[in-house]
């Protein structure tokens, strides 16, 4: 039997006359509003068991979603089943609504209310989805530094719903950071740039707690900080902490997400030889040894573009976001490099050294070093 398609008006005159009514889309779809009258059930809910959400099958059942491709799925495997009188809503709620046709807004928590409007994008997504984003609610992500890389970065993790966000920098806020340390207001030089960080963030999405710590990374607090997140995002601008923290995660077993910008050029990867030893490569099977100091300048010696930072943070953040989630593929084992005055990428492939004296397979952890005379700072 072919199964009959109705417009919205036709639909809704089948309901007036008896017919049950069923919206399949999913919680957070009809949290903005569904078509007066129906009934929400999500469609893997209803074909899970259709007969205790319709008993009778010889009633006629009118069922909606977004579109019309969904109901018409739905309404095909009811069929299948043995229910005899079924209609599908061509164009769904999106020309229930275009026709004036009245929708009501279903009464929620006002946590699941905020929930469903805040993320509704992500929930679109087949890779994010409810699971998806309840995943990154339930995260911690350690973020080293609240500065050029540290402010986009912090902005898109809040956003995006990550639930704990430890921020550590010992800095204070100064009229120099402003061109691209987009965290932090005029108002606020002087103050500790993790607690503007904290006060930024909070007004962005109050739902993310972040936790401002103010104090510089060394071999005595790193642990501390490491415990209990699920990923580090590296904001740092100097060669001691870049490898203090690549240690730290290494014994840890904690991905580590690297960004590092200068002039006009940047580069991004994902350093996860923690937990993937022989495979993956750390910083150091990167960078065995520091560069000599004049080889290396920091921003304030060499300079950078303003918005250089902002491109790479934001790449940092969504390898982070992608890490969380277990979705696409990261950039572990790949370095990819910026060019902002070329607007060109590219990507250099990294293996894993297995005399790496930190990642090499089997390799004792050798404990933290003096990192400062390491890099020889100040040389």
């Amino acid at each position: 039997m072919e199964l009959r398609e109705l417009s919205p008006a036709q639909a809704r005159e089948r309901v007036a006359h008896g017919a049950i009514f069923i919206d399949v889309r999913e919680e957070h779809e009809r949290a903005q509003g569904q078509a007066e009258g129906a009934l929400g059930i999500a469609k893997g809910e209803l074909l899970a068991e259709p007969a205790r959400h319709l008993p009778d099958a010889s009633r006629e059942i009118v069922i909606i979603c977004q579109r019309g491709g969904r109901s018409l799925e739905a309404a095909r495997a009811l069929q299948a089943l043995g229910y005899e009188h079924l209609v599908s809503v061509t164009g769904g709620t999106t020309r229930w609504v275009d026709e004036g046709l009245p929708t009501v807004v279903p009464q929620l928590d006002p946590q699941a209310a905020d929930f469903y409007e805040r993320y509704s994008r992500h929930l679109l997504l087949p890779e994010v989805g409810i699971a998806g984003q309840r995943r990154l609610q339930q995260s911690r992500v350690l973020m080293i530094g609240a500065g050029g890389l540290g402010s986009p970065a912090g902005f898109y993790l809040a956003a995006a719903g990550i639930g704990h966000l430890r921020v550590a920098d010992d800095d204070v806020v100064d009229r120099s950071n402003l061109q691209r340390q987009i965290l932090h207001t005029e108002a606020r030089i002087g103050q500790a740039k993790v607690s503007s960080a904290q006060a930024t963030l909070a007004g962005l999405n109050p739902g993310v707690q972040v936790e401002a710590v103010q104090e510089r990374v060394t071999s005595d607090n790193v642990e501390r900080l490491l415990e209990g997140v699920d990923v580090v995002l590296d904001g740092a601008d100097n060669f001691p902490v870049r490898y203090l923290l690549n240690d730290a995660c290494v014994k840890l077993g904690k991905p580590l997400v690297y960004g590092a910008v200068q002039r006009f050029e940047g580069q991004v990867s994902v350093f996860d030889a923690g937990r993937h030893r022989g495979e993956a490569p750390c910083y150091r099977c990167l960078f065995p040894e520091p560069p000599p100091p004049q080889f290396a300048p920091n921003c304030a010696e060499a300079g950078v573009l303003g918005v250089l930072p902002g491109v790479v943070g934001l790449l940092q953040a969504t390898e982070v976001i992608k890490l969380l989630l277990g979705a696409g593929e990261p950039l572990r084992g790949r370095l990819l490099h910026f060019d902002a005055l070329g607007m060109r990428f590219r990507e250099t492939r990294l293996r894993a050294d297995p005399h790496c004296v930190v990642c090499a397979p089997g390799q004792a952890f050798p404990g933290y070093i003096d990192y400062q005379k390491f890099c020889a700072v100040g040389a």
